[in-house]
């Protein structure tokens, strides 16, 4: 990194959150520690990691993940622009810029929080192709139609390889500007695969994103490797969507469900999760022909009187939701749903709770129900979970009753709650 304009204290990767930053920056403090991790602007995260050290792979809550090449001291345009051009004029190696000599090259900009249009932006990137360009080697700039190129765009512009780059520009909370080079994107078609593509489905248990089932099992694990013994309990699993994600992550996986019919398809989901490219489970030869022979344990079971064995290390789930709804319910029906989901719920804290050994790790999505724009009503356990025998992990660069999913019109929340076993 050869600019002069960058602070010794800056990160060295940057993580473009998603849609809801706060779980993708509560995600990230849980794999990597508070001390390695700041929260650069509204939009992005700052790790004091190289971004070879970060499993990109397995975050569900960061869109794309860049290398640090520079700081500027304000967001002046035109000090941007100087630097981009000594960039992509630079013959060393520090921008990757230069690093394709021949065939065609592509190249983006995104701006993040910077007070700049689509069409500078564009202007600045011809700027770039009339420096990149050469002989044996033709470049070509992908267009903004916003101020940030999105990760399909990214992704299907082959930026992150050796034909293309993206420059990251991100407006910092201290007045600085970081520029920075993506290096990675979220595998688009990966995560459809795994969410449309899985044979067994059922709407009306919920449709859990395998990115947020990513982010669950993050907080679960927190930084815990995935070794043989490490054991990862949904005991409300479903079709198995956390149970695919903890496996492509490499964890031993243990599935309970109160309907038999989730077990099958459960099951079903599972043993088509190892034709999944990248999926570390290897079915051994002598087993090939062996139609019983399962890499994972799934049982039909109660979570609120089920004896789970052998115990897990770790509790990732999304619990019962209660009802659906499509409207803000009368108060009458939204407190009877609270209270049963509420019981259901308290019931497989305590049940388990004697199962678990002492600071074992659990994150449940469990809901939370918007009554009015961005206004919650919250499960009343949260607020006794102490007498339940857990405590609720205190995360330094998110608070606890931000970790929300959810969209704008949608009624039914899930809310990340992260406990240890007390």
């Amino acid at each position: 990194r050869s600019s002069d304009l960058m602070k010794n204290d800056m990160p060295l990767s940057i993580c473009v959150l998603g849609r809801q930053p706060a779980l993708g920056l509560a995600e990230l403090e849980s794999l990597y520690g508070a001390d390695a991790v700041s929260s650069v602007s509204s939009q992005a995260a700052g790790l004091r990691l190289e971004p070879a050290a970060i499993n990109f792979a397995r975050l569900g809550g960061s869109t794309k993940l860049a290398n640090v090449i520079a700081t500027l001291p304000s967001p002046s345009w035109k000090l941007i622009e100087k630097e981009l051009v000594r960039i992509a004029r630079a013959t060393t190696s520090d921008s990757g810029l230069q690093a394709t000599e021949s065939g065609k090259f592509n190249i983006g900009i995104s701006a993040l929080g910077l007070d700049v249009t689509p069409a500078k932006l564009t202007a600045l990137g011809l700027t770039l192709k009339k420096i990149l360009r050469t002989e044996t080697r033709s470049v070509r700039i992908v267009p903004n139609q916003t101020a940030e190129l999105s990760s399909a765009q990214v992704y299907h512009n082959h930026l992150t390889d050796e034909r293309g780059a993206e420059i990251l520009l991100i407006a910092a909370r201290d007045g600085t500007t970081v520029i920075a080079r993506t290096v990675a994107v979220q595998d688009i078609d990966g995560y459809t695969l795994r969410d449309r593509g899985r044979p067994k489905r059922d709407a009306r248990v919920g449709m859990l994103p395998p990115k947020l089932a990513q982010i669950i099992i993050n907080l679960a694990v927190a930084s815990a490797k995935p070794e043989h013994d490490s054991v990862i309990l949904d005991p409300f699993c479903g079709t198995g969507v956390v149970l695919i994600e903890a496996t492509m992550m490499g964890f031993d996986v243990y599935g309970t469900d109160i309907d038999p019919r989730m077990i099958q398809y459960t099951d079903t989901n599972l043993m088509w999760a190892l034709d999944i490219p990248g999926t570390p489970v290897i079915r051994p030869v002598e087993a090939s022909s062996d139609d019983n022979w399962r890499y994972f344990k799934i049982e039909t079971g109660d979570a609120t009187s089920h004896e789970w064995k052998p115990a897990p290390n770790f509790v990732a789930c999304e619990t019962y939701l209660g009802r659906p709804f499509t409207t803000v319910p009368s108060r009458d029906v939204l407190e009877q749903t609270v209270s049963d989901v509420n019981l259901i719920l308290k019931k497989f804290l305590v049940n388990i709770h004697d199962q678990l050994p002492p600071g074992a790790r659990l994150c449940l999505a469990v809901p939370a129900w918007q009554t009015a724009p961005h206004r919650f009503r919250h499960l009343p356990l949260i607020d006794s979970l102490r007498e339940l025998g857990y405590e609720r992990v205190a995360l330094q660069r998110v608070r606890a009753d931000a970790l929300l999913y959810y969209r704008d019109d949608q009624i039914v929340a899930r809310e990340l709650v992260v406990l240890t076993r007390a």
